[in-house]
């Protein structure tokens, strides 16, 4: 009877023309609210009287759009509906139902039932059946058309077909939702059986073999057809349908946790840019992101090796594969070491780690490409490296070696003329490490006493790999800063020449220039924080450290050509450029080589007026370029300085002149050398040059060819692809390491250099976008991981944008709201508790040297993003900082209303404060939650409120939901005594006097006296219904 009725009220529309808002209103009112629309088949009712002619129905079409739009039908509804049509000769009709498809085909989604889900799997599947047996109706018409010579109608319908067919299948969601439908269809067939002589009412009108039998018959007429663009469009859409029985086979294993993403891109973090830190900050947060994931310690240490064998694998040859080296060989044992003290027991943990490496020995692809890298056993190395630091036992090193042998003896050996002579880098960087100690003893003696010892060491030290191994191995031991310091007394020393013969100034020369080479390397190797000395008032500042400091080019560091530093006595300068032009080679005796450092700017810019004005030819700044860098290469990095400095401020047409003085002076010398390690000391200098002239080089598209080592000396240089907005780098290279589930090295050069050009705040924002677009929980919680690890790259200053702007914004706009919800908002929630953890963390102790040596904005430049209070020197100051004695200066009676007391001593140690400036804003930026987590204060931002308390209960102890308030100026009502008192929270929110609870789908608002009893004030609230 409904169902005429229904008929009956669709007819009545059509003839009174009501539009589709006006009837889905009356529809409402004709029909009782039981019954659902999809009970009464509105969809397959609108159909039916929509294709009564030759074409469809607009209007009762619209009427359909309109009831899909409104979600009165449900999907699989309209895809029954639509499969149910079987005249395809009707053009027109099947593009409308054609266009109804593409309307929500790639969004598909049900929340109804397990019955209703699987019912949308079964209507997924009719439609697959169907639009297969109009794609192949389309191709038999084209096919006669082409015989009778009008193939235009079937083409174009033929192409239609092809391309919703195409976009339906292109979704990993469709197919897997096919993948049930037919793996319910083998369950039924098991549960029911066919041969029982009845019929199955419910089962579906299509099945997996109808689909077979459709697109064997669809590739027989298309075979006849010579459009090849047709032809390989069906046979993608295909193998997409061939390859729906095998997904689960194919994704089985993606479905399982495989590692700890976090720990992995944290070790990758620390050895790919932050050699040099200390291995406390190291240890903290790696022991912060094991208790934050429950991780156990045998997966932990697991964890950890594989991060560290896969940054030796991927690390580029030369500098980057010795630092991996170190790091992997030098400093993991010791931070294992200091991780064992805060491990339950000596012998739990070395039997922890001996369980790591069982686990490790099952990897045998990875090590084997390891072994195969560094042309060792790195396994047996790092066995001999633990052991001696007292973390496994003989018993277990002589156990994992035996088997490591065993797998050794199948594995692919690399044992060619080349290689063979070849000595592995893990046995030279370890025996480079007493190395370090013996050099830094010897910098230690008088260097006056026997200067020529000293040469000898030091060009030693030049031969080769030597160096750039004793720098890894220092800067892995926490020695380098030492290191550095030794050579910038010495190049101190050498700055000044008393009466010396000239055997005595050749060999003062050298020093000079060795010294200031081997630290413009460690600064741009390892960071120049490294060679800066702590600021001491009255001491005199070193002349390297002043000159790097003010005149040496940097990532991210615009020198400016005319500061005074550049400038210095006009005499010394006239006397230098005398020296470069009429000399025939650099003077030695006497020379005060700081003060030419200081003065060859000047004397360049002298000799590039002159040259420019045609006073000096070519051949007589090739000649200059020789003499600056034929004895001494110290002058000509100098020069290159300046001149990188000077191209900057010049205009295209100015800037020839400049570049090709700096071309001279990387090129090879045309004159004879006869000062000893002269082609060792080009090596360094080309480098450092290479790495001043980058920036510059790539601003003004210039190309300049340096002496080559073999080596890539800027391996992690310029990876962003050309001509591509940095947002569409971010969210690609974000959706590979998601997909991935790990952080490679090359991902983390990419995302520092987005953070670098894009800021902290484009940076945090976008990528919370992308985080919020998940719908998954498993891809929630791996995002969470791998964004926590990103976010790595500068903690403190993600965590102020993250809690100061980004969460208010998402909270504070309702239409933004319903991204909140499960599970991405949980894993926002997660994430900011995780990045509030370690901010304060980090924040107690010392800033790392990675974050230190960054050139971006200071704190000082989010006060004009958070504007902060008076009171308040800093953001992460005011909320990161306090203790439980200093609660009443966070929210003290004074800032509440008249009826907010102190909070009684309940007991707990939770406290949840907010703060003043919140009278007249809801929601709040971020509470400070005082949990008992080490007894440390913790920022939770409210989006933490919205879905975590669930996520977070095993660490926090929360439980039900939270509820913020703030009491009115005037007593609230009784309520009654009768209410649950297990009193958790205890909060204050100065707003208009409401009671605010969150859950995690909305705010909902409550009367104050249905919560709050009288003279509660800053108490404790009991959780209390909605």
């Amino acid at each position: 009877m409904k169902v005429v009725n229904l008929k009956q009220a669709i007819l009545q529309a059509w003839k009174e023309r009501w539009s589709d808002y006006q009837w889905a209103i009356n529809m409402k009112k004709f029909f009782p609210k039981g019954a659902t629309w999809d009970i009464l088949n509105l969809a397959e009712a609108l159909l039916e009287q929509a294709m009564i002619g030759p074409s469809p129905n607009p209007l009762i079409l619209s009427y359909l759009k309109y009831a899909i739009s409104s979600q009165m039908v449900s999907y699989s509804s309209v895809l029954t509906a639509i499969s149910k049509f079987d005249d395809f000769s009707r053009d027109l009709c099947v593009q409308a139902l054609l266009d109804i498809m593409d309307m929500f085909c790639d969004r598909l989604s049900c929340h109804g039932k397990a019955e209703e889900c699987i019912g949308l799997c079964r209507a997924l599947l009719s439609a697959l059946h169907w639009l297969l047996r109009c794609t192949a109706a389309s191709a038999e018409r084209l096919r006669e058309g082409l015989e009778a010579g009008t193939p235009a109608a079937g083409e174009k319908q033929l192409a239609m077909c092809l391309l919703r067919l195409e976009k339906t299948l292109s979704s990993t969601k469709n197919r897997a939702l096919l993948h049930i439908a037919k793996l319910e269809e083998a369950s039924l067939h098991t549960s029911q059986g066919l041969g029982q002589g009845g019929t199955r009412a419910n089962q579906p009108t299509a099945s997996w073999t109808a689909i077979e039998h459709s697109l064997l018959k669809l590739g027989e007429i298309l075979a006849s057809l010579s459009n090849p663009q047709l032809r390989s469009q069906a046979e993608q859409c295909g193998t997409l349908i061939r390859s729906i029985p095998t997904m689960l086979a194919v994704h089985s294993e993606q479905l399982h946790k495989t590692g700890y993403p976090t720990v992995h891109a944290v070790v990758l973090l620390e050895g790919t840019m932050n050699l040099t830190g200390e291995t406390q900050p190291l240890v903290e947060q790696l022991m912060m992101v094991k208790r934050m994931q429950h991780i156990p310690t045998p997966l932990f240490v697991l964890e950890i090796w594989k991060a560290c064998f896969v940054g030796l694998i991927e690390s580029p040859e030369g500098t980057e594969e010795l630092k991996w080296t170190a790091f992997t060989f030098l400093k993991i044992p010791q931070v294992l070491v200091k991780l064992k003290k805060y491990c339950h027991g000596d012998k739990d943990f070395t039997e922890d780690v001996s369980c790591a490496f069982e686990f490790l020995l099952k990897l045998t692809p990875l090590l084997d490409k390891a072994d195969q890298r560094c042309n060792c056993d790195c396994t047996k190395f790092l066995l001999q490296e633990c052991s001696k630091q007292g973390l496994l036992s003989e018993a277990s090193v002589t156990n994992l070696l035996a088997k490591r042998a065993a797998d050794r003896e199948h594995a692919p050996q690399l044992k060619s003329g080349e290689n063979a002579n070849i000595q592995p880098n893990p046995g030279l960087i370890l025996r480079a490490e007493p190395t370090v100690t013996n050099i830094l003893k010897t910098m230690d003696a008088d260097h006056s006493k026997s200067p020529e010892g000293l040469l000898g060491v030091l060009g030693h030290m030049l031969s080769g790999k030597s160096l750039d191994l004793l720098l890894a191995a220092a800067a892995a031991t926490g020695k380098l800063k030492s290191f550095a310091r030794k050579f910038i007394n010495l190049n101190e020393f050498t700055t000044h020449g008393n009466e010396e013969l000239a055997k005595a100034a050749s060999v003062r020369a050298l020093l000079f220039d060795i010294s200031f080479l081997m630290l413009c390397h460690v600064a741009q190797t390892y960071g120049s924080e490294v060679i800066l000395s702590e600021s001491s008032t009255g001491a005199q500042v070193p002349f390297f450290e002043t000159w790097m400091q003010t005149c040496m080019p940097e990532e991210g560091k615009i020198l400016n050509p005319d500061h005074p530093c550049f400038w210095p006595d006009s005499t010394k300068v006239e006397s230098l450029v005398a020296l470069l032009n009429n000399s025939s080679e650099m003077k030695l005796v006497q020379m005060k080589w700081h003060e030419a450092c200081l003065s060859i700017s000047a004397a360049i810019l002298e000799i590039l007026n002159a040259w420019e004005n045609g006073v000096l030819a070519f051949e007589s700044i090739q000649k200059i370029t020789d003499n600056i860098k034929g004895k001494v290469c110290s002058l000509a990095v100098c020069a290159v300085a300046w001149l990188v400095a000077h191209v900057r401020m010049l205009g295209l047409d100015e800037r020839e002149k400049s570049l090709q003085m700096i071309r001279q002076l990387a090129g090879p010398l045309y004159s004879e050398n006869t000062l000893q390690f002269y082609n060792e000391r080009v090596v360094i200098m080309s480098s450092i040059l290479e790495h001043m002239c980058a920036d510059v080089l790539q601003q003004t598209a210039t190309q300049i060819k340096f002496p080559s080592t073999g080596v890539d000396t800027m391996p992690y240089w310029n990876l962003l692809p050309p001509k591509r907005p940095i947002k569409e780098v971010l969210t690609d290279i974000f959706a590979k390491v998601l997909e991935k589930g790990w952080v490679d090295s090359r991902s983390i050069h990419i995302f520092d250099t987005l953070l670098h050009m894009g800021g902290v705040y484009w940076f945090c924002n976008n990528l919370i976008k992308e985080l919020l677009k998940e719908t998954r929980k498993e891809h929630t919680l791996r995002a969470v991981e791998l964004l926590y690890s990103i976010f790595c790259l500068d903690m403190q200053q993600v965590t102020l944008v993250l809690l100061g702007h980004i969460l208010p914004g998402l909270l504070t706009d309702s239409s933004k709201w319903h991204s909140l919800m499960d599970p991405p908002g949980t894993a926002l929630a997660k994430l900011a508790v995780w990045c509030a953890l370690s901010s304060y963390s980090s924040h107690k102790g010392q800033a790392s040297s990675r974050q230190k040596k960054r050139h971006r904005e200071d704190i000082e430049d989010y006060v004009s993003l958070f504007p902060l209070d008076d009171m308040q020197p800093s953001k992460l100051m005011r909320l990161l900082s306090s203790n439980e004695e200093d609660a009443n200066i966070l929210s003290s009676p004074s800032e509440c209303s008249d009826g907010a007391g102190q909070a009684p001593p309940f007991p707990g140690n939770s406290l949840l404060t907010g703060k003043a400036a919140w009278r007249s804003t809801w929601p709040p930026a971020s509470l400070l939650v005082r949990e008992c987590v080490g007894g440390c204060p913790i920022l939770l931002p409210t989006a933490a409120l919205l879905s975590a308390y669930g996520e977070t209960r095993g660490c926090w102890g929360l439980s039900g939901r939270l509820k913020l308030f703030c009491p009115d100026p005037s007593p609230a009502p009784d309520i009654p005594p009768s209410l649950p008192y297990p009193l958790l929270i205890t909060s204050e929110l100065i707003t208009s006097g409401t009671v605010y609870t969150i859950d995690s789908r909305a705010l909902v608002f409550l009367p104050l006296k249905q919560a709050l009893r009288p003279g509660l004030g800053l108490g404790l609230l009991p959780t209390l219904p909605a």
